[in-house]
């Protein structure tokens, strides 16, 4: 069994990622391409390269340690980085006198990220928390992600996983049971508008947000509110037949934020979302009314 893994930060005293306090291991990888992802570092499996343009000194170091000519300096002296090209042998980060290069992403072993989760361990007990893993999406490193759930059930650690449940069938009726909790994205009840957001159809992620509920599993849908894609009342509408449909009893609402903005920057990516204000939970009080009215538990 793969006991190596791609992870981008392991993050302790966690407080929004499921009950009680939490260490949360956000491992690299997804197969949707969100349009308001707050952590777009996560969404290709290897190891990425960050640029800070504000700190570069043009100086063109990492254009020549790079041994796959991954990297480009073009007329303006913006250095482009190609990840089809990248290694991630980290020279160019190594190399670069102005520290304007940085990565996201490391091969870590099952025993040095359930070392780190240890380190909290009364913290749980006292508080009702555990471990969660996110991502990206958790369950494209599947192997690693049984092998990690195996040592920390030998803690009696409680395990939960943030999903967009966009899994193969076979993968994740392995992987969903072995869970205490699945925190499972539901974006939009129209397949082409799903799409449209997320380069993703919703089909798949229905029929095992559906299967996950009919097996007892605890299930706690979670709708990312996203202007101009979710967030009218006719969405709610909408997300609320399908929730009482496959049999959900509960929500939790996320307004959407900006914390991924600078990520997209680094990255060399355009952000769609630039200057979109954020929303708050009083922004969403008809909003949830319509779960509420309907006989779903939603909350923020």
């Amino acid at each position: 069994m793969q006991t190596n893994g791609i992870v981008f930060n392991i993050q302790k005293f966690s407080i929004h990622d499921g009950p009680g306090i939490r260490t949360t291991v956000f491992l690299k990888g997804c197969p949707l391409r969100c349009k308001w992802c707050a952590n777009p570092e996560s969404q290709l499996s290897q190891v990425q390269i960050l640029y800070d343009k504000e700190k570069c000194a043009h100086c063109g170091t990492c254009t020549h340690v790079c041994p796959n000519q991954a990297i480009s300096m073009g007329d303006d002296s913006y250095v482009g980085i190609d990840p089809s090209k990248c290694a991630g042998c980290l020279q160019c980060v190594k190399n670069c006198p102005a520290k304007a290069l940085s990565y996201e992403g490391e091969a870590k072993d099952v025993d040095e990220v359930v070392k780190v989760c240890l380190q909290d361990i009364d913290f749980y007990e006292e508080s009702g928390g555990g471990v969660t893993i996110s991502g990206g999406e958790g369950m494209v490193q599947p192997d690693f992600v049984k092998a990690l759930l195996a040592k920390l059930k030998e803690h009696k650690i409680h395990t939960a996983i943030e999903t967009t449940g966009y899994i193969k069938k076979e993968i994740f009726r392995e992987l969903a049971p072995m869970f205490d909790l699945l925190l499972f994205d539901v974006k939009h009840y129209d397949s082409d508008k799903h799409y449209e957001g997320t380069h993703v159809h919703n089909e798949l992620i229905i029929e095992n947000l559906a299967w996950a509920i009919s097996q007892g599993i605890e299930v706690l849908p979670r709708i990312p509110v996203i202007p101009d894609f979710n967030d009218s009342l006719d969405d709610a509408k909408g997300i609320a037949a399908l929730l009482n449909q496959v049999g959900a009893k509960k929500v939790q609402l996320l307004p959407f934020h900006q914390f991924g903005e600078n990520k997209y920057h680094l990255l060399g990516k355009t952000y769609f979302y630039e200057n979109v204000k954020a929303l708050h939970p009083e922004d969403l009080t008809d909003y949830q009314r319509i779960f509420l009215d309907v006989g779903i538990d939603c909350f923020f």
